[in-house]
């Protein structure tokens, strides 16, 4: 099995030092992330400027593509597959929206006027509606990844209309689209109520990343907000790691996975020190 260092692992750096981290606490590839990647290309750098710093050091992904309007979500999504493109990476990454569980909170409180500008995705829609029009971002920055010569794999946020196994299933039938994957997140998928069991059923070629994280239990009728259910100690959480490992093995997938953690303690400490402990963490739920 291959473990890749999500960007979380070192939370308060940079895409230099994830790098740096990554090869330090002794990981097979690094997988990176906005919005430290969105910092380095408007600091003005480029892609190009990363392949040095890997020195052929494997990056397993680059994310992440956020659902937005249109226009900044193509001008996104072609900014971090040029990125994969240049660094080697197979795939980018793309989840569902809206990503700022505020948005989701005050809608569901009925306190989002019409006149808050802020993204809210399929919020309010049926859920025929929803799948659509999350289906229609998916192929859409599949075929900006294709243009670009790499995949993209998909991870369902908690807080958002589509969140569910079962939803990109379904979205990957409807777009057809050989180079759209899966992301499989622990927390993501138990916070919105699937099971190892739902995981275990997927064909291995399907999944392109594994996230292993823990989490907190969620009161029902709550809206999972990761600041507070991930604030949390990979394996000090309520979320049965071992049962969700096992589960992606029992597909037969062999690929990349990577520790992600939102822990504020933690990420206040040396972050190779937190990396190896991570890496160490997923080396013993995959023996």
């Amino acid at each position: 099995m291959k473990i890749s260092m999500n960007s979380t692992a070192a939370f308060h750096g940079t895409t230099v030092r994830d790098i740096a981290v990554a090869k330090a606490a002794g990981y097979d590839a690094v997988e990176l992330q906005t919005p430290k990647l969105f910092r380095f290309l408007d600091a003005g750098y480029t892609g190009h400027d990363l392949v040095p710093l890997l020195d052929g050091f494997p990056v397993s992904g680059v994310g992440a593509i956020r659902e937005a309007p249109d226009e900044e979500f193509k001008r996104d999504a072609a900014r971090l597959s040029e990125v994969a493109s240049i660094v080697g990476a197979p795939f980018v990454q793309m989840c569902t929206g809206p990503v700022d569980v505020r948005v989701v909170k005050e809608f569901r409180a009925g306190s989002l006027g019409d006149d808050d500008l802020r993204f809210r995705g399929a919020l309010g829609m049926g859920d025929k509606e929803a799948l659509a029009d999350t289906a229609r971002r998916v192929a859409l920055a599949a075929d900006i990844a294709a243009d670009h010569g790499v995949s993209l794999y998909l991870e369902p946020l908690a807080w958002s209309p589509v969140n569910r196994v079962s939803q990109a299933l379904q979205i990957f039938e409807t777009i057809d689209r050989p180079n759209a994957k899966l992301c499989v997140d622990f927390w993501h998928f138990w916070a919105s109520g699937d099971t190892p069991e739902d995981i275990a059923a997927l064909p291995a070629d399907l999944i392109a990343a594994v996230h292993v994280c823990d989490g907190l239990h969620i009161p029902p009728g709550e809206v999972p907000d990761q600041s507070v259910s991930r604030n949390v100690w990979t394996g000090a959480g309520n979320i049965p790691l071992q049962e969700w490992t096992d589960a992606c093995k029992a597909t037969g997938y062999d690929g990349w996975y990577c520790p992600e953690i939102f822990c504020d303690k933690v990420a206040e400490l040396e972050d190779v020190l937190v990396a190896s402990t991570l890496r160490n963490t997923v080396r013993m739920l995959l023996a």
